[in-house]
Formats: structure tokens, sequence, C-alpha cells
């Protein structure tokens, strides 16, 4: 699917606008990443928050549904185990790609400067997410979208650290730009995620170091492929697993 940047564009102005820029962030009950982007899929109000089988859709189309899911996907399984049997279901998840981080002082109600952070999100950090609803993968009714978004990040200064920033609450998140959007509709999809200069027998830390990415992560990404029969286990090189990219 391609990025409509005007229908993006739409969304945000729509619930972000300029009355609410005056009054500050966080002033909506619903996030604002997840109310901007049900609006980007679903401009139509009347698919917003549909009741389908003792639970609520954050959009249903008349013929899919579509759920924007921002962390905690344990919190979906009982959902996709009553809507996968009777629905193509898309979740969509938003990462941020690159993101300016401002804290807010709750006794004051002061924001610091925004400053931005030296880490750019990537859609391998979608599998920490996707590890919480492995057993639903394979389901040929499901599809993600992982969308790569440019933000600006709220956080309290309510952590345990000395400076109340470690273990901090994250406030709220203002979508900046749709950088990029990464679709899975099928278990061949999950091939994009092979580096193309892996070797042909390959160890975890072969795949991180050619995804870059963390060990810890490329664990989670290989057990995940291996479980959708995209990678597999062939032997071990010492005590490490080696891994073949499997035909699909």
């Amino acid at each position: 699917m391609c990025i409509d940047e005007q229908r993006f564009e739409q969304a945000k102005n729509k619930i972000i606008g300029a009355d609410r820029e005056r009054r500050g962030i966080g002033t909506l009950s619903e996030k604002t990443v997840h109310a901007v982007l049900k609006n980007y899929y679903a401009p139509d109000e009347d698919m917003h928050e549909i009741p389908i089988e003792n639970y609520v859709a954050d959009i249903y189309t008349g013929s899919e549904i579509i759920e924007i899911q921002t962390r905690a996907f344990q919190n979906m399984r009982r959902k996709l185990a009553a809507f996968l049997p009777l629905y193509p279901v898309t979740i969509v998840y938003p990462i941020p790609h690159i993101k300016w981080l401002s804290w807010i002082d709750e006794e004051t109600g002061e924001t610091s400067p925004k400053r931005k952070s030296p880490k750019k999100g990537n859609p391998y950090l979608a599998f920490i997410e996707l590890y919480k609803i492995r057993p639903f993968l394979p389901d040929k009714n499901l599809k993600l979208r992982l969308d790569l978004i440019d933000m600006e990040e709220y956080r309290l200064l309510n952590g345990w650290s000395r400076d109340k920033k470690k273990g901090s609450d994250r406030y709220d998140r203002i979508p900046l730009k749709f950088a990029d959007e990464v679709c899975i509709d099928c278990r061949e999809d999950y091939m994009q995620f092979i580096p193309y200069e892996i070797p042909e027998r390959f160890t975890t830390k072969d795949f991180a170091a050619c995804a870059k990415i963390p060990v810890r992560l490329a664990q989670t990404v290989l057990l995940i492929l291996t479980d959708l029969a995209v990678v597999e286990r062939v032997g071990r090189d010492g005590r490490n697993i080696l891994y073949e990219i499997r035909e699909i």
C-alpha cells in the first residue's frame, strides 16, 4: 500500500487541530498516534468503534477489521481469537522512525525543549510485539502494517532515577511524518526481513550483524521466522545454532 501523504495530513489536522495546538498535548482521551492512524485508515467515522463478537473493533469496513495497536499485543489475543475465524484482520503497528523527545515537569507543567533521539526506528522492532501473538501469525486472515512514523514524544518526569527519567511514563506521541509502511499480507512477505548479504548458513550473530540490530532482537526475529518456516535450524557451529533460508 502506498502512503497517501495528503490523507495523512488531513487525519493529523482533524485530530490535532489548531485548538489542540493552543491547549497543548494530551488533551484528548484517545492517544494521538492511535487516533490519527484510525482516521488515516478510515476517514469515515461511521466505521470506527464497531461492536463485533462481544468486542469493539477500531475499524470495521464492512468486509474487514483494522486494529491500531501501539503496544501490548498480548491484550489482543482474545480479540484475534474471536475475529480471525470470521473476518480478515489487519493490525497496524506504529514505530517511531525519527523521534524528538520532550519532558514534562508534573509540578510546574513546564515542557523541556525537544531533543532528537540518537536512536532510529526500524521494522525489526515490531517482532518484540509480534512474539506476544505468535500462535496467530500463520493465520491467512491476519495482515500487518508496520508504520514508520517521525514523531514527537512527551514523557513525564516521574521515574525512579535521580533525574526522574528512568522508568518514566509516556504521556503522548504526536505524529509528524509518515516515513514508510512495511506490509505483511502472507508468509512470503516475511522474506523482506532476511538481509540480502546473509551467508547461506548463518548464526544469530551473523543475522544481527547483517540486519544491524542487537543480538537479543535477532533471537526473537529468528524464533518467529522459524515458526513461520521462513528459516530453519540446520545444525550447530559450536554452541551457536545454524540457520538456512527455506524455499518459499
